[in-house]
């Protein structure tokens, strides 16, 4: 089994930054892509952003160039820098790993962020 832990949520007033951080243990595995989603109520998870193994990355169109994902893989540690927040922000923040011989996803328990106007 893998665990998923995020932390670094929290409540920030609009324009602000929160670091957002996924830390990962379990067995000895080799973890692909991580990915940060978020959800609202009543709305589907949405992807955020995603970083493969090798640094390669993707954003979400709302997200590009305020928030930047990064991971440090020998302590297999996801981040999200974001900055520039806004109220359309406020979600849970959900850690996503992938296990490409598993052929499996892992989720991490969610993270509150809120962003005040």
């Amino acid at each position: 089994q893998v665990q998923l832990v995020e932390s670094g949520g929290g409540l920030v007033q609009a324009g602000g930054s929160l670091r957002l951080s996924c830390a990962a243990s379990g067995d000895n595995f080799s973890i692909n892509t991580m990915s940060w989603y978020r959800q609202t109520p009543g709305k589907q998870r949405d992807l955020v952003a995603q970083i493969t193994s090798g640094g390669s990355t993707n954003y979400a169109d709302s997200v590009r160039g305020r928030f930047t994902i990064s991971r440090d893989n020998a302590k297999n540690t996801l981040y999200l820098q974001m900055n520039s927040l806004k109220p359309e922000d406020t979600a849970v923040y959900y850690c996503n790993a992938f296990i490409l011989v598993r052929l499996r996803n892992y989720w991490g328990q969610g993270i509150q962020v809120t962003v005040s106007s």
